[in-house]
């Protein structure tokens, strides 16, 4: 006989703007039931609901939580949600301000704070720090595609248990800003720039020359080692403190060669391990 597949709850939350709508319609496509803005206060009965009908399988909503008075009835709601012995995990949406300010401005919609954009998205960002510290995964949708975002929460989908993390490994360039889901950072900056060698300058981490340029320099291979024999040390620890995702973020001045081919070892030889592990090169593209 067949083993019955748990069910999976994702709560879809984040800044206004960050991408709630777009994130809830990738899990659509997944084949998952979709809520929008389900009020805190109805996730209660709506718990229930998915505990009693076996087609409530697979179940995502999206929640708002732009005033404080709701924290403290969400966590109450998640602990309703754990009595009934149903899996859950929360996404956070996040986006750098520019990028919010510029989605307001295209779309014409009012903050739903209805306040003065920039202090609107100030003031949400306050609200939802305490939320964004207890979710299980935060989503830097700033500089993704549609397409991009639905391939990170496809990789969150893979995720079987709650002693399981699932690590993400992304390649930065400091002069586009470092990632705002990234949980440790790393700056490759100390090694040689191959960007500065004319056969190299446009070619990427990915491509070999690129790799045996910076594989044959003084301490890379020390630290190589040392770092990721760090992460798997850290890994441990944050599954103990309940963490199930971690983002590895590794930068260097364009993210275009030396972060790339870092962020890309270091995914080989993790997953090497037997750690899940995504790779993603956010600037690689860039000029």
């Amino acid at each position: 006989m067949s083993k019955k597949t748990k069910g999976k709850i994702f709560i879809i939350t984040g800044m206004s703007g960050a991408g709630k709508s777009q994130a809830l319609k990738c899990f659509e496509d997944f084949g998952f039931y979709c809520v929008d803005n389900l009020p805190v206060a109805l996730i209660p009965k709506f718990s229930e609901l998915i505990k009693k009908h076996r087609h409530f399988r697979h179940v995502a909503f999206g929640i708002d939580i732009r005033e404080g008075r709701f924290f403290k009835g969400f966590v109450q709601s998640l602990d309703t949600l754990r009595k009934l012995g149903l899996d859950y995990k929360v996404i956070f949406l996040d986006s750098s301000d520019a990028v919010i300010f510029q989605r307001f401005s295209e779309t014409r919609h009012r903050h739903p704070l209805g306040k003065n954009i920039v202090r609107a998205v100030k003031d949400e960002r306050r609200i939802l720090s305490e939320l964004k510290e207890k979710a299980n995964k935060v989503i830097d949708t700033s500089k993704l595609t549609l397409g991009e975002l639905k391939e990170i929460l496809s990789g969150a989908l893979e995720l079987k248990r709650s002693t399981e993390m699932k690590l993400s490994v992304i390649s930065f360039g400091y002069k586009y800003g470092i990632p705002l889901d990234a949980d440790l950072v790393m700056d490759v900056r100390f090694l040689p720039n191959p960007n500065y060698i004319s056969s190299l300058k446009n070619k990427t981490g990915l491509d070999r020359p690129v790799g045996d340029y910076i594989r044959n320099k003084p301490h890379f291979k020390t630290f190589l080692k040392s770092y990721t024999d760090q992460i798997k040390d850290l890994l441990p620890l944050y599954i103990k403190e309940g963490k199930s995702y971690l983002t590895i973020a590794i930068g260097c001045t364009g993210g275009k060669h030396r972060s790339v081919f870092i962020a890309h070892s270091i995914a080989e030889n993790l997953s090497k391990f037997g750690f899940s592990v995504s790779e993603y090169h956010r600037d690689i593209r860039k000029k």
